[in-house]
């Protein structure tokens, strides 16, 4: 019996070292974990980390850091999901502007859990995540639909034109319900523009098994979306069902946008700019791409979060608008080098 060797895309076939880029990614996150327990309205040494995360000492110094501990574990949660989440909703969907945040998946999934926490009473971590979840995945439906109307389908322009309407109006509508409800506003307002702020370490062990089980539907699919990228006819002729494989795939993605969405709100542009440049350094492969993009959107989200508390002393600006602030110029790079190319 012989054995098939089946080619990935061209991406891949530039692929360079990708082990040392996941190792480089691997630093890269040890550094942004660092300043983000060092950083804050008290900046502090290595040394101070040290002794706060190795002993017991109870002065003003460590108790600081050991309460940026939690934030920062969430943070690189969030983005580790959203980076997993991106790249493979542009294998899904082969739409290099997909993103969970642009296609309306994580505003889905905060309109839900506001309409629950509004109308049902819903006050709960577990209550959040069925609402999230379900809100994600009814978006991801309906962005499916409305871009298939027409002709020629579900194409990338359409899909992206779809979901930028349903966040725009989703988004509006998470408004509508919170504006009136001035005495929530204050504790609700991340669900508008995404936080990690109010992270708490009994919601995160809560939700990790949910995220662990998105992500591992997502990497059990890497090599399908190699297949798949070839074409559905050429995918098919291999053996890959390319219906299965898109539900199963898109399914993790949802379950990581939900799950982060339900700790941190809706945050966009993480899984647009992150899945694009570790595409540039190591190539297409799904098997090396998705680990370097959880890696690199950990590190983002990270840093990120510190650019927020250091600008925003002695308060903080919240990470969604910071990622905002990054991901608008990216996404005009990504449009003007996507045109330059059909042009």
């Amino acid at each position: 019996m012989t054995t098939t060797t089946v080619p990935t895309t061209r991406g891949a076939a530039r692929t360079r070292r990708p082990s040392w880029w996941f190792a480089v990614a691997l630093v890269a996150l040890a550094a942004a974990v660092f300043l983000s327990v060092a950083f804050g309205a008290r900046v502090v040494s290595l040394h101070d980390v040290w002794v706060a995360l190795t002993t017991d000492a109870d002065d003003v110094t460590s108790a600081a850091i050991r309460s940026r501990v939690p934030r920062t574990v969430l943070a690189v949660l969030v983005g580790a999901a959203l980076g997993v989440a991106g790249a493979v909703l542009q294998a899904v969907t082969r739409n290099p502007l997909a993103d969970p945040w642009i296609l309306g998946i994580n505003s889905g999934a905060s309109l839900l859990v506001v309409c629950g926490i509004a109308f049902a009473g819903a006050a709960t971590m577990p209550e959040y995540i069925v609402f999230a979840l379900v809100g994600a995945a009814v978006a991801a439906v309906f962005v499916y639909a409305i871009g298939s109307l027409g002709l020629g389908g579900p194409t990338p322009l359409k899909l992206a034109l779809a979901g930028a309407i349903t966040t725009a109006a989703f988004t509006s509508l998470t408004s509508a319900i919170l504006l009136p409800r001035i005495d929530v506003m204050r504790v609700f307002r991340f669900w508008q523009v995404g936080s990690v702020g109010r992270a708490e370490t009994a919601d995160t062990l809560l939700v990790l098994p949910i995220l662990a089980v998105g992500a591992l539907i997502c990497l059990v699919s890497a090599r399908s979306l190699n297949i798949l990228a070839l074409g559905d006819e050429a995918a098919a002729g291999l053996g890959v069902s390319v219906v299965r494989t898109r539900l199963v795939a898109a399914a993790g993605a949802i379950i990581l946008c939900g799950a982060a969405t339900a700790l941190a709100g809706p945050i966009g542009f993480v899984g647009l700019i992150v899945p694009h440049l570790c595409r540039l350094v190591v190539g297409a492969d799904h098997r090396w791409l998705l680990p370097i993009s959880a890696v690199a959107g950990a590190t983002l989200l990270t840093l990120a979060d510190v650019v927020g508390r250091v600008l925003g002393r002695p308060g903080e600006i919240d990470v969604g608008v910071v990622t905002a602030l990054i991901g608008g110029p990216v996404f005009l790079w990504v449009v003007l080098r996507r045109t330059g190319r059909t042009a």
